[in-house]
Protein backbone atom coordinates (compact mmCIF):
# COMPACT_ATOMS: atom_id res chain seq x y z
CA UNK A 1 0.00 0.00 0.00
CA UNK A 2 1.23 3.48 -1.09
CA UNK A 3 0.98 6.69 0.97
CA UNK A 4 1.35 8.80 -1.86
CA UNK A 5 -0.64 11.91 -1.86
CA UNK A 6 -2.89 10.63 1.01
CA UNK A 7 -3.45 13.32 3.47
CA UNK A 8 -2.45 13.43 7.12
CA UNK A 9 -3.00 15.18 10.11
CA UNK A 10 -0.93 15.51 12.68
CA UNK A 11 -1.81 17.09 15.59
CA UNK A 12 0.58 18.51 18.28
CA UNK A 13 1.01 20.44 21.21
CA UNK A 14 2.80 23.52 20.36
CA UNK A 15 5.89 23.10 23.39
CA UNK A 16 6.30 19.20 21.54
CA UNK A 17 8.05 21.32 18.22
CA UNK A 18 7.94 19.61 14.79
CA UNK A 19 9.27 16.07 16.24
CA UNK A 20 6.07 14.05 15.43
CA UNK A 21 5.47 16.04 11.76
CA UNK A 22 8.95 15.07 10.90
CA UNK A 23 8.15 11.24 12.39
CA UNK A 24 5.15 11.83 9.90
CA UNK A 25 7.02 12.77 7.03
CA UNK A 26 9.76 9.93 7.20
CA UNK A 27 6.69 7.09 7.77
CA UNK A 28 4.24 8.31 5.15
CA UNK A 29 6.41 8.80 2.21
CA UNK A 30 4.80 10.61 -0.33
CA UNK A 31 1.65 11.61 1.78
CA UNK A 32 0.51 15.38 2.17
CA UNK A 33 1.32 15.56 5.84
CA UNK A 34 -0.46 19.22 7.46
CA UNK A 35 0.43 20.34 11.25
CA UNK A 36 -2.72 21.22 13.84
CA UNK A 37 -2.71 22.74 17.44
CA UNK A 38 -5.23 20.14 19.51
CA UNK A 39 -7.41 23.56 19.35
CA UNK A 40 -7.57 24.21 15.90
CA UNK A 41 -9.06 21.50 14.74
CA UNK A 42 -11.88 22.91 12.34
CA UNK A 43 -15.98 20.71 13.01
CA UNK A 44 -15.19 19.86 9.56
CA UNK A 45 -13.83 19.47 6.35
CA UNK A 46 -14.59 20.69 2.95
CA UNK A 47 -15.40 17.99 0.44
CA UNK A 48 -12.36 15.89 -0.80
CA UNK A 49 -10.17 18.06 2.01
CA UNK A 50 -11.11 15.47 5.07
CA UNK A 51 -7.23 14.04 6.15
CA UNK A 52 -7.17 9.91 6.30
CA UNK A 53 -5.48 9.38 9.30
CA UNK A 54 -4.92 11.80 12.19
CA UNK A 55 -1.84 11.44 14.39
CA UNK A 56 -2.27 12.67 17.63
CA UNK A 57 1.02 13.37 20.34
CA UNK A 58 -0.07 12.16 23.56
CA UNK A 59 2.81 14.19 25.01
CA UNK A 60 0.11 17.85 24.81
CA UNK A 61 -2.51 18.95 27.11
CA UNK A 62 -4.63 15.66 27.51
CA UNK A 63 -7.81 17.71 27.99
CA UNK A 64 -7.47 19.58 24.50
CA UNK A 65 -6.61 16.04 23.25
CA UNK A 66 -9.79 14.50 24.57
CA UNK A 67 -11.41 16.72 22.83
CA UNK A 68 -9.90 15.90 19.44
CA UNK A 69 -10.93 12.88 19.83
CA UNK A 70 -14.39 13.78 20.95
CA UNK A 71 -14.63 16.14 17.86
CA UNK A 72 -13.25 13.06 15.56
CA UNK A 73 -16.41 10.78 17.01
CA UNK A 74 -18.84 13.34 16.10
CA UNK A 75 -17.90 13.68 12.13
CA UNK A 76 -20.12 11.31 9.74
CA UNK A 77 -16.99 10.05 8.60
CA UNK A 78 -14.41 9.98 11.05
CA UNK A 79 -10.56 9.09 9.76
CA UNK A 80 -7.78 6.74 10.78
CA UNK A 81 -6.46 7.71 14.23
CA UNK A 82 -3.30 6.91 15.68
CA UNK A 83 -2.01 8.45 19.36
CA UNK A 84 1.17 8.21 19.60
CA UNK A 85 3.13 8.58 22.91
CA UNK A 86 4.00 7.47 26.29
CA UNK A 87 2.37 6.72 29.66
CA UNK A 88 -1.02 6.99 27.91
CA UNK A 89 -3.77 7.53 30.02
CA UNK A 90 -6.11 4.52 29.94
CA UNK A 91 -9.39 7.16 29.87
CA UNK A 92 -7.98 8.66 26.62
CA UNK A 93 -7.12 5.40 25.08
CA UNK A 94 -10.58 4.28 26.38
CA UNK A 95 -11.98 7.08 24.39
CA UNK A 96 -9.93 6.54 21.40
CA UNK A 97 -10.46 3.52 20.77
CA UNK A 98 -14.27 3.80 20.63
CA UNK A 99 -13.86 5.57 16.71
CA UNK A 100 -13.98 3.06 14.14
CA UNK A 101 -10.17 2.76 13.08
CA UNK A 102 -7.64 3.63 15.83
CA UNK A 103 -5.16 2.17 17.07
CA UNK A 104 -1.59 3.15 19.79
CA UNK A 105 1.73 3.24 19.79
CA UNK A 106 3.57 4.05 22.32
CA UNK A 107 7.11 5.47 22.79
CA UNK A 108 9.66 5.12 21.85
CA UNK A 109 8.45 4.54 18.18
CA UNK A 110 10.14 5.72 15.04
CA UNK A 111 8.48 5.89 11.52
CA UNK A 112 8.38 2.14 11.01
CA UNK A 113 6.14 2.03 13.84
CA UNK A 114 3.92 4.43 12.65
CA UNK A 115 3.84 3.39 9.29
CA UNK A 116 2.93 -0.66 10.29
CA UNK A 117 0.01 1.16 12.47
CA UNK A 118 -0.96 3.20 9.41
CA UNK A 119 -1.28 0.13 7.27
CA UNK A 120 -3.64 -1.75 9.55
CA UNK A 121 -6.10 0.85 9.40
CA UNK A 122 -5.90 2.18 5.97
CA UNK A 123 -6.07 -0.63 4.16
CA UNK A 124 -9.51 -1.36 1.85
CA UNK A 125 -12.66 -2.45 3.34
CA UNK A 126 -13.69 -4.56 0.44
CA UNK A 127 -16.47 -7.69 0.54
CA UNK A 128 -14.04 -10.54 0.49
CA UNK A 129 -13.90 -13.10 -2.09
CA UNK A 130 -16.01 -16.25 -2.26
CA UNK A 131 -13.81 -19.03 -1.19
CA UNK A 132 -12.43 -20.97 -3.84
CA UNK A 133 -14.02 -24.13 -3.74
CA UNK A 134 -12.12 -26.44 -1.59
CA UNK A 135 -8.93 -24.65 -0.58
CA UNK A 136 -6.61 -26.54 0.78
CA UNK A 137 -3.82 -26.80 3.08
CA UNK A 138 0.11 -28.56 3.05
CA UNK A 139 2.23 -28.16 6.22
CA UNK A 140 6.02 -28.99 6.45
CA UNK A 141 8.05 -29.19 9.11
CA UNK A 142 11.76 -30.34 9.62
CA UNK A 143 12.42 -33.10 12.21
CA UNK A 144 15.89 -30.81 12.89
CA UNK A 145 17.10 -27.52 11.91
CA UNK A 146 18.43 -27.52 7.95
CA UNK A 147 16.37 -30.26 7.16
CA UNK A 148 15.28 -28.80 4.22
CA UNK A 149 11.37 -27.98 5.09
CA UNK A 150 11.69 -24.21 3.87
CA UNK A 151 13.04 -25.64 0.28
CA UNK A 152 10.39 -28.10 0.19
CA UNK A 153 7.59 -25.41 0.75
CA UNK A 154 8.95 -23.06 -2.00
CA UNK A 155 8.50 -25.80 -4.22
CA UNK A 156 5.45 -27.57 -3.52
CA UNK A 157 4.38 -23.69 -3.98
CA UNK A 158 5.81 -23.54 -7.00
CA UNK A 159 4.93 -26.54 -8.32
CA UNK A 160 1.11 -26.10 -7.37
CA UNK A 161 1.92 -22.30 -9.15
CA UNK A 162 3.10 -23.89 -12.34
CA UNK A 163 0.24 -26.16 -12.95
CA UNK A 164 -2.20 -24.45 -12.40
CA UNK A 165 -0.98 -21.37 -14.72
CA UNK A 166 -2.79 -18.62 -13.57
CA UNK A 167 -6.16 -19.86 -12.81
CA UNK A 168 -5.78 -20.89 -9.26
CA UNK A 169 -4.08 -18.45 -6.22
CA UNK A 170 -0.98 -20.23 -4.01
CA UNK A 171 0.43 -19.46 -1.49
CA UNK A 172 3.29 -19.86 0.98
CA UNK A 173 2.73 -19.01 4.70
CA UNK A 174 6.09 -18.47 6.51
CA UNK A 175 5.45 -19.27 10.31
CA UNK A 176 9.04 -18.93 11.70
CA UNK A 177 8.21 -16.06 12.80
CA UNK A 178 11.93 -15.39 14.23
CA UNK A 179 13.84 -16.41 11.67
CA UNK A 180 12.44 -17.47 9.04
CA UNK A 181 14.23 -17.71 5.81
CA UNK A 182 11.69 -17.83 2.89
CA UNK A 183 11.95 -14.31 1.87
CA UNK A 184 15.20 -14.53 1.41
CA UNK A 185 15.46 -17.84 -0.64
CA UNK A 186 12.98 -15.93 -2.58
CA UNK A 187 14.07 -12.34 -2.94
CA UNK A 188 10.75 -11.33 -2.32
CA UNK A 189 9.28 -8.57 0.38
CA UNK A 190 8.26 -9.57 3.78
CA UNK A 191 5.12 -7.65 4.55
CA UNK A 192 3.04 -10.14 7.43
CA UNK A 193 2.68 -7.68 10.45
CA UNK A 194 1.36 -10.24 12.66
CA UNK A 195 2.39 -8.97 16.06
CA UNK A 196 0.75 -5.49 15.84
CA UNK A 197 -2.65 -7.68 14.01
CA UNK A 198 -2.53 -9.82 17.20
CA UNK A 199 -3.29 -6.49 19.05
CA UNK A 200 -7.35 -6.97 17.34
CA UNK A 201 -6.94 -10.97 15.58
CA UNK A 202 -10.26 -10.29 14.43
CA UNK A 203 -9.17 -7.66 12.19
CA UNK A 204 -7.81 -9.69 9.82
CA UNK A 205 -9.63 -10.30 6.50
CA UNK A 206 -9.20 -10.58 2.69
CA UNK A 207 -8.17 -7.37 2.52
CA UNK A 208 -5.16 -7.22 5.33
CA UNK A 209 -4.15 -10.38 3.93
CA UNK A 210 -3.53 -8.69 0.48
CA UNK A 211 -1.84 -6.16 2.64
CA UNK A 212 0.91 -9.25 3.85
CA UNK A 213 1.25 -10.73 0.50
CA UNK A 214 3.37 -10.23 -1.85
CA UNK A 215 4.53 -11.54 -5.14
CA UNK A 216 7.30 -14.45 -5.15
CA UNK A 217 9.16 -15.85 -8.11
CA UNK A 218 7.63 -19.03 -9.20
CA UNK A 219 3.87 -17.66 -9.57
CA UNK A 220 3.05 -17.73 -5.87
CA UNK A 221 2.29 -15.23 -3.38
CA UNK A 222 4.28 -15.01 -0.08
CA UNK A 223 3.14 -13.99 3.63
CA UNK A 224 5.95 -13.53 5.78
CA UNK A 225 7.75 -11.51 8.24
CA UNK A 226 10.50 -9.88 8.86
CA UNK A 227 12.81 -11.48 11.15
CA UNK A 228 12.42 -10.66 14.27
CA UNK A 229 14.18 -12.42 17.62
CA UNK A 230 10.84 -11.55 19.85
CA UNK A 231 8.36 -13.12 16.51
CA UNK A 232 7.00 -15.47 18.54
CA UNK A 233 6.50 -13.73 22.02
CA UNK A 234 4.41 -11.22 20.48
CA UNK A 235 1.83 -13.08 18.30
CA UNK A 236 -1.18 -14.52 19.79
CA UNK A 237 -2.64 -17.94 18.49
CA UNK A 238 -5.64 -16.51 17.33
CA UNK A 239 -4.08 -14.63 15.03
CA UNK A 240 -1.81 -17.41 13.56
CA UNK A 241 -4.97 -18.81 12.97
CA UNK A 242 -7.12 -16.14 11.69
CA UNK A 243 -4.17 -15.88 9.48
CA UNK A 244 -4.45 -19.51 8.14
CA UNK A 245 -7.93 -19.30 8.22
CA UNK A 246 -8.40 -16.44 5.71
CA UNK A 247 -5.43 -17.66 3.38
CA UNK A 248 -7.64 -20.56 2.99
CA UNK A 249 -10.71 -18.74 2.07
CA UNK A 250 -8.41 -16.61 -0.33
CA UNK A 251 -5.83 -19.30 -1.96
CA UNK A 252 -6.71 -22.68 -3.53
CA UNK A 253 -3.52 -23.79 -1.99
CA UNK A 254 -2.34 -22.91 1.07
CA UNK A 255 1.39 -23.93 1.74
CA UNK A 256 2.72 -23.56 5.61
CA UNK A 257 6.37 -23.35 6.49
CA UNK A 258 6.00 -24.20 10.26
CA UNK A 259 8.66 -24.16 12.88
CA UNK A 260 9.83 -27.41 14.20
CA UNK A 261 9.74 -26.31 17.94
CA UNK A 262 6.29 -26.28 19.21
CA UNK A 263 4.14 -23.49 19.88
CA UNK A 264 0.77 -23.37 21.45
CA UNK A 265 -0.54 -23.22 18.17
CA UNK A 266 1.26 -25.66 16.17
CA UNK A 267 -1.46 -28.61 17.04
CA UNK A 268 -4.25 -26.55 15.91
CA UNK A 269 -2.20 -25.60 12.53
CA UNK A 270 -1.32 -29.08 12.13
CA UNK A 271 -4.87 -30.96 12.85
CA UNK A 272 -6.08 -27.76 10.31
CA UNK A 273 -4.15 -29.35 7.84
CA UNK A 274 -4.46 -31.52 4.58
CA UNK A 275 -1.37 -33.09 4.73
CA UNK A 276 1.24 -32.64 7.15
CA UNK A 277 5.00 -33.33 6.02
CA UNK A 278 8.33 -33.93 8.05
CA UNK A 279 10.97 -33.17 6.47
CA UNK A 280 14.67 -35.79 7.27
CA UNK A 281 17.88 -35.68 5.85
CA UNK A 282 19.75 -38.53 5.86
CA UNK A 283 21.90 -39.14 9.02
CA UNK A 284 20.97 -40.84 11.33
CA UNK A 285 20.43 -38.49 14.11
CA UNK A 286 17.74 -36.88 11.86
CA UNK A 287 15.68 -40.41 10.91
CA UNK A 288 15.60 -40.60 14.91
CA UNK A 289 14.19 -37.30 15.43
CA UNK A 290 12.00 -37.77 12.54
CA UNK A 291 11.19 -40.97 13.95
CA UNK A 292 10.22 -39.24 17.22
CA UNK A 293 8.58 -36.36 16.07
CA UNK A 294 6.20 -38.19 13.66
CA UNK A 295 4.92 -41.08 17.11
CA UNK A 296 4.69 -37.75 19.04
CA UNK A 297 2.26 -36.22 16.56
CA UNK A 298 0.62 -39.54 16.13
CA UNK A 299 -0.40 -40.02 19.51
CA UNK A 300 -0.59 -35.63 20.30
CA UNK A 301 -3.21 -35.07 17.26
CA UNK A 302 -6.52 -37.24 17.64
CA UNK A 303 -7.96 -35.34 14.72
CA UNK A 304 -6.48 -34.26 11.71
CA UNK A 305 -4.08 -35.69 9.07
CA UNK A 306 -1.16 -38.29 9.73
CA UNK A 307 2.58 -37.24 9.23
CA UNK A 308 4.52 -37.76 6.30
CA UNK A 309 7.73 -38.22 6.38
CA UNK A 310 9.86 -36.80 3.62
CA UNK A 311 13.90 -38.03 2.88
CA UNK A 312 15.71 -35.12 1.85
CA UNK A 313 19.02 -35.30 0.23
CA UNK A 314 19.05 -38.79 -1.53
CA UNK A 315 22.03 -39.65 -2.74
CA UNK A 316 22.43 -40.46 -6.63
CA UNK A 317 25.06 -42.81 -5.99
CA UNK A 318 24.21 -46.14 -5.28
CA UNK A 319 27.23 -46.83 -3.15
CA UNK A 320 28.01 -44.17 -0.62
CA UNK A 321 28.05 -42.75 2.89
CA UNK A 322 24.62 -42.02 3.42
CA UNK A 323 21.70 -43.92 3.98
CA UNK A 324 19.89 -45.65 1.26
CA UNK A 325 16.16 -45.27 1.29
CA UNK A 326 15.58 -48.81 2.36
CA UNK A 327 17.85 -48.67 5.37
CA UNK A 328 16.28 -44.89 6.27
CA UNK A 329 12.87 -46.40 6.32
CA UNK A 330 14.66 -49.41 8.93
CA UNK A 331 16.05 -46.38 10.70
CA UNK A 332 12.19 -44.77 11.15
CA UNK A 333 10.57 -47.97 11.29
CA UNK A 334 8.25 -47.09 8.54
CA UNK A 335 7.79 -46.12 5.43
CA UNK A 336 9.25 -42.79 3.56
CA UNK A 337 6.30 -41.19 1.80
CA UNK A 338 8.72 -39.93 -0.73
CA UNK A 339 12.12 -38.39 -1.05
CA UNK A 340 14.45 -35.26 -2.47
CA UNK A 341 17.48 -36.22 -4.94
CA UNK A 342 20.48 -34.27 -3.21
CA UNK A 343 21.18 -31.62 -5.99
CA UNK A 344 23.19 -29.47 -3.97
CA UNK A 345 24.31 -27.54 -7.12
CA UNK A 346 20.96 -26.82 -8.15
CA UNK A 347 19.92 -25.66 -4.31
CA UNK A 348 22.66 -23.58 -4.14
CA UNK A 349 21.99 -21.55 -7.89
CA UNK A 350 18.05 -21.01 -6.84
CA UNK A 351 19.40 -19.40 -3.30
CA UNK A 352 21.95 -16.71 -4.48
CA UNK A 353 19.49 -15.92 -7.58
CA UNK A 354 16.21 -15.61 -5.94
CA UNK A 355 13.39 -18.32 -6.66
CA UNK A 356 12.64 -21.56 -6.81
CA UNK A 357 14.41 -24.43 -7.78
CA UNK A 358 12.54 -25.02 -11.01
CA UNK A 359 12.83 -21.68 -11.88
CA UNK A 360 16.89 -21.61 -12.46
CA UNK A 361 17.04 -25.45 -12.98
CA UNK A 362 14.06 -26.93 -14.37
CA UNK A 363 15.98 -30.23 -15.41
CA UNK A 364 17.20 -31.05 -11.70
CA UNK A 365 16.13 -34.10 -10.30
CA UNK A 366 14.84 -31.64 -7.36
CA UNK A 367 11.71 -30.24 -9.27
CA UNK A 368 11.57 -33.95 -10.62
CA UNK A 369 10.86 -35.30 -7.12
CA UNK A 370 8.76 -32.73 -5.99
CA UNK A 371 6.15 -33.09 -9.13
CA UNK A 372 5.69 -36.70 -7.99
CA UNK A 373 5.37 -36.23 -4.38
CA UNK A 374 2.76 -33.12 -5.41
CA UNK A 375 0.92 -36.08 -7.44
CA UNK A 376 0.56 -38.27 -4.80
CA UNK A 377 -0.56 -35.75 -2.19
CA UNK A 378 -3.08 -34.51 -4.45
CA UNK A 379 -4.57 -38.43 -5.15
CA UNK A 380 -4.24 -39.04 -1.76
CA UNK A 381 -7.02 -36.49 -0.96
CA UNK A 382 -9.29 -35.91 -4.06
CA UNK A 383 -11.31 -32.49 -4.21
CA UNK A 384 -12.84 -31.37 -6.76
CA UNK A 385 -11.25 -28.65 -6.56
CA UNK A 386 -7.94 -30.22 -7.72
CA UNK A 387 -10.08 -31.30 -11.05
CA UNK A 388 -8.45 -28.54 -12.89
CA UNK A 389 -4.68 -29.28 -11.74
CA UNK A 390 -2.96 -30.95 -14.20
CA UNK A 391 -0.69 -33.92 -13.51
CA UNK A 392 2.76 -32.87 -13.90
CA UNK A 393 4.41 -33.03 -16.77
CA UNK A 394 6.30 -36.32 -17.69
CA UNK A 395 8.72 -34.86 -20.99
CA UNK A 396 10.98 -32.56 -18.60
CA UNK A 397 14.49 -32.39 -19.03
CA UNK A 398 16.56 -34.65 -16.96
Amino acid sequence: MSFTDRRILAIRDLAAGETLADACRAAFEGARVETLSPDGLPASWPSGHEPELVVLDAGGDLVALGEVIAGLARLANPPAAILAGDHLPAALVRALLRLPRADVVEAPFGPRELAEAALLLLRPVETPAAPPAGGRCWTVTGAVGGAGATTLSIELAAALAERAGGKKRVALVDLNLADGATAAYLGASANMMLGRASQAPERIDAALLEVFASPAPGGFDLIAQTRDPHGFETVSAEAVMRVLETACQVYDFVIVDAPRHRRSWSLDVFAGSDALLVVSELTVPALLAARALASELEADLTEGPGPRIILNRLAKRVFGPAPSMGEAEKALGRKADGGLTSDWEAAAASVNLGGPIRSHRPGSRIAKDVDALVDRLLAAAPHPATAGVPPAKTSRAA
